[in-house]
């Protein structure tokens, strides 16, 4: 089928042969393209939106033919969620909180720390009713709980957030794991030891406890002494060692006490050099060997994870380091690897294998997931994997055999080797009754959610199936034979009818009629023409409406459009014929057009079609020939221009509705062209030749005529009055008083320059009435400068006047309040002598408790800022990188003198008046000139400083090169800012030396504002030798708060 475009073109090419009059029912089949053949399957891509008989592509496609019944629901099938025989249950991890599952699957594989947990009593579970959901509430009954359901659950995996939540753990932080395994074992010891069963107090130390001592030995007398000690894991160093068997020997090495660290002999009764060392004395039946992999780096401030290579061996001879009690057994077999999988300390995740004491076969727990290694051995695979930076690439050194290496490892679970048993029920635990209960209410309630989630799967199939034999019944019925009843469907309802994800609602044709309640000519493309028995069936099962059938074709818009494609035909001929009769001379009677109407007479008329052609209109009632008229007149001074006109001939309408007294702006064209144009624009406004301009308009322009005359001659007065004032010629000054008179006037600066530009451009300005001085004064009338702050910047908001000069502007103007001040000789005493000093004040006096409140909330509003720009210089050798910034420009009072006095910007500099932030968006800063800050704000509370300036002085700080701008706020941190500073300098944290007016600036904690970093204030960097330690440098990107640990959870609340 053509495209439809050119079906389009194809359904209206009979216009050019027929009139609108001439119109018959062929002509209007032909516009809806009713006859157009019907598209056959396999020969469309996709759907003819142009033909509304091809009915292939929309949607048929997956109802036709056999069907798989899985596409009918997206419901996964509830047996995935159920666990697998001879399999073990995961554990959801609910955001960060893989650490707690690791260590939750170790301790349950610890059969004899399972089996005790068992015997604990809970009077709440053995009471329970399973009518209602079981709710732990201690940690020990939260873990009786969770053990059960993991050695019987009937699910794939279980939720710990009852265990997580009752332990105050913040589910979206990643926590310290070896903190987390001390913490919790303690915290069960001290649970398990409020149980009445001796048995059960001690079955923490009896899992997990060694003994060892201190052993100090004096150089002097040899003296021994021992400090004994219990463990339930050894801290192993790693750094600098490559097999577990080098890190216990450096934990059991000698260590010389010497120097200030010398040890106090109770025999010598001084302090003597000695030697201490640890001394192994017994060791538990389950051995945890922490790997010091997170350690706390000095340089940065922070932890970091320390990636190499440790070899450990599935068996572990202890005997070599125990002393005493040669009978304790010392071989040990490697029953858990906890893993740490990434470079950084702050990031990662934390899965764990474990050996089955039972079978003895390997599983990896992976939260949810759990694999069951191949054959009998560990086997850590991609756990050693992870993503290197340049810098830290090592090569995996060579294993022996039963031995394993990691770089991820941080912890070992070493378990005591046993005799063979023939007792084959010492490795079963059986869960208490109470316990299977609970485990059997959760497994039924499983089993309730599988059969729901089953029949939900099952009707959404039956759903379906029932959708695909009514489609099959109905796409056959849909295409509509020639001679036979008709109707038609939107397209977007059919598509969704055969979407079966998409809900069927009713069918909604009331965006197709036309104006005249039928069939639009230009939603054909987007409708489908189908049987009159398919219509019939689909609105009986959807309803819907309003109907289209034969009937709605409209011939009042076939016959419009018809008019309108014939005049876009004609149009080029008439242009051409009307150019070439404009030109001649006029004769006898005429018309006005507008010449910006005659210019674009062509495009305007061509708009016009194009809306008539569509049948659309402007939101604001606008057409092409009617509407509201723009306002023409010389009052408004609003032009027509041919851009902005919708309106032929508008560009001669003033705002009265009449013509035009603008002569220049029309022409008189002859009636001949008139009435080829009126043709096109049938409402455009009317003006015979003999129509009067519009006599409103011709008194407003002899009104403002006069106005502008006065305002010259009043402007001219003035003046020739303030001539030194208009001219800035011979004013006084406060530094430096003038002689001759002891009193000065003062006025806002903002009155005298909206004065000068009424002097400079009378006829486009408005004369000044009244001066404004309450500006100046605070709400009790009392001024609000003081004569030091005039002579220190608060005088670029204020005019000094003579009092002559006064004098003409008390006449000239509305004086609202007169502001003096007054210079006078105040006598003193001094011994015999009288000595004069030079005094001044004002009129009204200033109001002290106005300003210094003002003061006072400004230098408060410096410390309490939001979103305000600093600058970060960097300096090097403690010399600043850049030249000293440009001189401000020269003040002037034109922003034209203004703009070219400011010097030119450094290459690569922004807009030093704004700050650039990431999303391109620009702030306006404050001003930095600390000397006149709080007296400049302190002009008046209720009035803009920018107004009162008048003449504008630049106080914008000039960027230089080595400075950045960034936006802080007044309760950001010192650590804070150093990561923005990071990120704009590429300078870690730790590698920035920061001061600001020669302070150094050392407390990460403190806020800027108590540091007394300010707006626009200048934070000089100064930069140490990076150090090359990309995991560290990483830990600083992952860290933006202080670290809190545990503190606030249930592991420190005993």
């Amino acid at each position: 089928m053509a495209p439809r475009i050119q079906l389009e073109k194809a359904a209206w090419r009979w216009v050019e042969t027929v009139k609108p009059e001439e119109i018959r029912q062929v002509h209007i089949e032909l516009a809806y393209r009713i006859n157009l053949p019907a598209c056959q399957r396999g020969t469309c891509r996709r759907n003819c939106k142009g033909n509304p008989n091809c009915l292939v592509g929309i949607g048929e496609q997956a109802w036709l033919g056999e069907i798989d019944e899985n596409t009918f629901h997206n419901i996964d099938d509830p047996n995935s969620e159920r666990r697998d025989k001879n399999t073990f249950v995961g554990l959801t991890n609910l955001g960060a909180t893989c650490y707690v599952n690791t260590f939750l699957q170790v301790w349950f594989h610890n059969l004899e720390l399972r089996r005790s947990l068992y015997q604990c009593h809970n009077s709440r579970a053995q009471e329970h009713n399973t009518e209602s959901d079981y709710e732990p509430q201690s940690i020990c009954e939260h873990l009786q709980y969770l053990f059960a359901l993991l050695q019987n659950s009937n699910r794939k995996y279980i939720d710990p957030s009852g265990l997580v939540k009752a332990l105050g753990l913040d589910t979206g932080q990643q926590q310290d794991a070896q903190e987390f395994s001390k913490l919790f074992l303690s915290l069960l010891e001290d649970t398990l030891s409020k149980q009445k069963s001796p048995s059960l107090q001690n079955v923490i130390q009896q899992q997990f406890c060694g003994q060892f001592s201190y052993v100090t030995v004096c150089n002097q007398c040899g003296r021994s002494s021992a400090l004994p000690s219990r463990f339930y894991e050894l801290e192993l160093n790693i750094q600098g060692h490559k097999n577990l068997t080098e890190c216990v020997t450096e934990f059991l090495k000698e260590e010389k006490l010497d120097g200030e660290n010398r040890y106090f002999c109770e025999s010598c009764q001084s302090k003597q050099s000695a030697t201490r060392r640890i001394r192994l004395h017994s060791l538990p039946p389950t051995l945890n060997l922490q790997l010091m992999r997170f350690v706390f780096d000095r340089q940065t401030g922070h932890k970091k994870k320390l990636n190499t290579f440790i070899s450990f061996p599935e068996q572990l001879d202890m005997g070599p380091f125990l002393e005493g009690k040669e009978d304790q057994k010392c071989v040990y077999e490697l029953s858990a690897v906890l893993i740490h999988r990434g470079i950084s300390a702050y990031s990662g995740h934390y899965i764990a294998h474990v050996k089955d004491a039972r079978t003895g076969d390997w599983y990896k727990f992976n939260d949810e997931e759990i694999e069951k290694m191949e054959g009998k051995k560990l086997q850590l695979g991609i756990e050693e994997d992870i993503a290197e930076t340049v810098k830290s690439q090592t090569r995996k050194p060579k294993c022996s055999k039963g031995y394993h290496c990691s770089r991820n490892a941080y912890m070992l679970v070493y378990k005591v080797q046993e005799e063979e048993s023939p007792d084959s029920t010492r490795n079963d635990v059986e869960v208490p009754g109470f316990l299977q209960r609970l485990v059997d209410q959760d497994n039924h309630k499983f089993e309730e959610w599988c059969s729901e989630m089953a029949d939900m799967r099952k009707q959404s199939v039956d759903k379906g199936k029932a959708k695909h034999e009514e489609v099959k019944e109905l796409y056959e019925l849909l295409s509509a034979r020639d001679g036979e009843p008709f109707e038609f469907i939107p397209l977007d309802w059919l598509k969704k009818w055969l979407d079966d994800s998409t809900a069927t609602k009713d069918i909604d044709c009331s965006a197709f009629l036309c104006s005249h309640g039928k069939l639009h000519p230009d939603k054909v493309g987007d409708s489908k023409r189908v049987s009159g028995k398919a219509a019939q069936l689909l609105y009986e099962r959807y309803g819907g409406g309003p109907r289209l059938d034969a009937s709605s074709l409209c011939q009042e818009c076939v016959s419009q459009r018809c008019r309108v494609l014939r005049l876009k035909n004609q149009l080029t001929e008439d242009y051409k014929e009307v150019s070439n009769l404009v030109k001649r001379s006029l004769s006898g009677q005429g018309f006005w057009v507008g010449k910006a109407s005659l210019r674009s007479w062509k495009q305007l008329a061509l708009e016009q079609l194009e809306e008539d052609e569509h049948e659309t209109k402007q939101s604001n009632g606008q057409t092409n020939g009617q509407g509201p008229h723009s306002n023409n007149s010389k009052e408004s001074g609003a032009e027509s221009t041919e851009d902005d006109m919708k309106t032929f001939n508008e560009d001669i309408v003033c705002s009265h509705g009449a013509l035009s007294i603008l002569e220049t702006e029309r022409k008189l064209v002859t009636p001949e062209v008139w009435t080829k144009l009126r043709k096109y624009f049938p409402k455009a406004p009317e003006f015979n030749q003999s129509r009067e301009p519009c006599q409103q308009c011709l008194t407003l322009e002899q009104e403002e005529k006069d106005n502008e005359a006065v305002s010259k001659m009043m402007a001219l007065d003035q003046k020739n009055q303030l001539l030194n004032l208009f001219h800035e010629k011979n004013r006084p000054t406060l530094t430096k008083w003038p002689q001759g008179t002891d009193m000065l006037y003062i006025v806002p600066l903002f009155f005298v320059d909206e004065w000068k530009k009424f002097i400079r451009r009378p006829t486009k300005s408005s004369p000044v009435s009244n001066v404004g001085n309450t500006l100046l004064l605070c709400p009790h009338g009392g001024f609000m400068f003081t004569y030091e702050s005039l002579i220190n910047g608060d005088a670029q908001h204020v005019a000094l006047l003579w009092p002559s000069e006064w004098d003409v502007i008390s006449r000239l103007f509305i004086v609202d309040q007169p502001i003096s001040i007054h210079c006078f000789q105040q006598p003193t005493a001094s011994g015999c002598t009288t000595q004069f000093t030079t005094q001044f004040t004002t009129q009204p006096d200033l109001c002290w408790e106005c300003r210094e409140s003002f003061l006072f909330q400004q230098q408060r509003d410096l410390r309490e800022y939001t979103q305000a720009t600093i600058y970060i210089r960097k300096v090097m050798e403690d010399k600043r990188m850049t030249k000293e910034a440009a001189p401000e420009p020269t003040a002037s009072s034109s922003e034209a003198e203004e703009d070219q006095d400011e010097l030119p910007k450094v290459d690569g500099e922004r807009d030093p008046d704004f700050s650039q932030t990431e999303d391109g968006a620009k702030r306006l800063k404050l001003s930095d000139d600390s000397d006149t800050a709080a007296p400049a704000a302190a002009a008046a509370p209720a009035l803009n400083v920018t107004q009162l300036g008048g003449i504008r002085r630049s106080t914008r700080h000039r960027k230089l090169r080595g400075e950045k701008a960034l936006i802080v706020s007044a309760n950001q941190t010192l650590k804070e800012l150093k990561i923005q500073i990071m990120h704009a300098f590429s300078v870690a944290p730790f590698d920035q030396n920061l001061s600001i007016d020669g302070k150094n600036l050392t407390d990460d904690a403190a806020t800027l504002g108590s540091l007394g970093v300010i707006p626009e204030s200048i934070v000089c960097l100064k930069a140490d030798e990076p150090i090359a330690d990309y995991a560290a440098m990483d830990d600083v990107y992952q860290v933006r708060m202080p670290e809190e640990g545990f503190k606030g959870t249930g592991l420190l609340g005993h």
